[in-house]
């Protein structure tokens, strides 16, 4: 198992590490069978992360090589008048899974959300990652199934927005 001793190192992600992270990313939208985003929203990640710091990202390196990434932000409870850690991808390359490269990079969130004074941490997991659902259960993740997410893309919110333009 990867442990610091061993050579694994989970750090806060700085821009020296834009291309390592923008391949993990391209990872992980092939894990999940989806197309990687296009050079024009890789531009925009890699300012809204380390420029505009619209999200916040640890990297995992195993022996010096990227091998996992978790990007998270802040949304805001109020009814618990406190922040909420949103972790909003936590992946780690196939060779590294099941190492402890994954649960240091989840570990490290929780740390961060403790030290923001989080009421909590939310996340949201595809139906068929299994693996993943088991993970975040053992921890003591709760799945909360009064809740569904649901999404408008760019193109339906320029739609609804030029639709009512006086609402």
């Amino acid at each position: 198992m990867p442990s610091p001793s061993r050579g694994l190192v989970i750090r806060r992600g700085t821009r020296k590490d834009s291309k390592s992270f923008l391949g993990l990313i391209d990872s992980l939208a092939a894990y999940e069978n989806l197309q990687p985003p296009g050079p024009e929203a890789k531009r925009r990640i890699i300012s809204d992360v380390f420029l505009k710091k619209k999200a916040s990202l640890f990297v995992a390196l195993y022996q010096g090589k990227h091998v996992g990434y978790a990007v998270y932000f802040y949304t805001y409870s109020t009814f618990l008048g406190r922040p909420t850690l949103y972790l909003e991808d936590i992946f780690v390359l196939e060779a590294y899974r099941r190492k402890g490269v994954g649960r240091a990079l989840f570990m490290r969130c929780v740390r961060e959300a403790v030290a923001h004074d989080c009421g909590r941490m939310e996340w949201a997991v595809l139906t068929w990652n299994n693996s993943a659902m088991e993970f975040y259960e053992s921890l003591g993740g709760t799945r909360l199934d009064e809740w569904c997410i649901y999404r408008l893309t760019s193109d339906k919110l320029s739609e609804i927005a030029a639709a009512n333009p006086q609402a």
